[in-house]
């Protein structure tokens, strides 16, 4: 991967990407995420609803909102949309809700992930001051702030050693099928570890948070991705 996804949010005097540009730079480094399209008018997102096929999720898509199911009471963030209908609705509410607080915002249309399929797992990298480049694996989705079930390696990490902070894991035993449950793929999970820390150890990243990673026996697919950069030297724009 480039530089220039960073450089062209460096340009704009930002420091945080949107998650579709965060996403993208996750697929170009190889993570797989679900199908999804940024669209600036409701026309738009009802035709990228079509295109991806229903049911799909909606949400705000802005570089001024980072918490998205938290934002404009619950509005940033809507799941489920099995029509055009539903799917208008909800980026009208989005539309809607950034106008009254005078910020630039799309939405972002996506796939919609059967989350049941698998376990929820939060990868994470940032730059400690100490230790520098460190790759975070744990439990994801809601539980992530409930349960203090997390792994930390100093990047970079090789495969072996990303399937180790994975199996050191309490939730370890739901990734390999509990109570009969389909295995998840490990293999795949530890590759999202494994370039988590490439891309902290690499680029001037700051704190890289996916939550949840969905991991399954089909893979592992990135559901919702943060990133936010370095300041640059010479002070914060």
């Amino acid at each position: 991967m480039t530089d220039a996804p960073i450089e062209s949010v460096r340009a704009d005097g930002r420091r945080t990407l949107t998650e579709a540009e965060g996403k993208r730079m996750l697929a170009d480094a190889g993570v797989e995420t679900p199908p999804f399209a940024v669209c600036a008018t409701a026309d738009e997102a009802v035709e990228a609803g079509s295109d991806i096929g229903y049911p799909v999720v909606v949400k705000v898509s802005s570089p001024s909102v980072t918490h998205k199911s938290e934002w404009a009471d619950g509005a940033g963030v809507a799941v489920g949309m099995e029509s055009g209908e539903d799917l208008r609705a909800a980026a009208d509410r989005i539309f809607d809700a950034a106008a009254g607080r005078n910020i630039d915002a799309d939405v972002l249309v996506e796939a919609t992930m059967d989350v049941d399929a698998g376990t929820e797992i939060l990868v994470g990298g940032l730059r400690d001051p100490s230790f520098g480049p460190v790759v975070v694996t744990g439990l994801g989705g809601v539980f992530s702030e409930v349960f203090a079930d997390t792994s930390h390696r100093i990047a970079p990490i090789n495969r072996a050693e990303a399937r180790s902070a994975i199996e050191e894991l309490q939730v370890a035993d739901l990734l390999a099928g509990y109570r009969g449950g389909d295995a998840a793929d490990l293999d795949a999970l530890a590759d999202v570890v494994v370039t988590v820390g490439d891309l902290v150890t690499d680029h001037p990243i700051a704190e890289l948070d996916l939550n949840p990673v969905l991991a399954s026996a089909d893979g592992a697919v990135v559901l919702d991705a943060l990133v936010v950069l370095e300041a640059e030297t010479g002070g914060d724009r």
